[in-house]
């Protein structure tokens, strides 16, 4: 795989709290150049980033209810809906993942399912904080995301204990299917390290050295 089709995996990220309008200039610039699948920046910088994508290849994304998916269904709603007016055209949330220690599945799934409900046409990938979750847990949240017709699963939000790892995008990868994209995100630095979560099941990798891993 060279560079430029591997670039068409990485959705080229943002999150740290100070990133200042200079600094997501400077990314969707460098993501317009490199063809990267798409910009994810925080809520209050998707605006910036869609008018500075636009009439390019790369698409605006913006994460909500993050990084720990602890607000109401409603209020996570209504940051989506307000994203999506914003430019946002992929969605990355947090589940609730206290929902998911207490076994309470219906619960979750509704979170998901009334994000979806406001992404309206924009994809919704779902983050479900793997390293928060043992096994048996990890397969019932990619199970809600598939039953409330989620677009992606997604392994993590970079912020928590740690991030991806192959032997969870093969368990995510087994659990939804196919068909359902599954994303790996967090802690992926270099091209080896990219090319063996989408040898395991990853259609999209999350990262902020996704120069460093395509002109590896």
């Amino acid at each position: 795989m060279n560079g430029r089709e591997l670039a068409r995996y990485i959705d080229h990220t943002l999150l740290k709290p100070d990133a200042s309008a200079a600094q997501i200039e400077k990314l969707c610039a460098e993501a317009r150049e490199y063809h990267f699948a798409s910009v994810c920046v925080n809520p209050g910088r998707i605006a910036l980033a869609a008018k500075l994508l636009e009439g390019s290849d790369v698409t605006p994304c913006c994460v909500v209810g993050f990084p720990l998916g602890a607000i109401p269904t409603e209020s996570k709603a209504a940051e989506t809906a307000v994203a999506v007016k914003n430019g946002a055209r992929e969605v990355d949330m947090v589940i609730d993942i206290g929902a998911a220690k207490d076994g309470d599945w219906a619960k979750v799934e509704a979170d998901i399912a009334a994000v979806k409900a406001a992404c309206g046409e924009a994809k919704l990938k779902v983050i479900i904080e793997t390293c928060l979750l043992t096994d048996a847990e990890k397969v019932e949240a990619c199970k809600a995301a598939v039953r409330a017709n989620a677009d992606f699963v997604k392994t993590s939000t970079g912020f928590s204990k740690a991030g991806a790892t192959v032997e969870d995008v093969k368990l995510m990868r087994r659990t939804v299917g196919p068909d359902m994209g599954v994303k790996a995100a967090g802690g992926i630095h270099n091209r080896a390290e990219a090319l063996a979560m989408i040898e395991a099941g990853a259609t999209r990798i999350g990262a902020s050295s996704g120069i460093a891993i395509v002109t590896e």
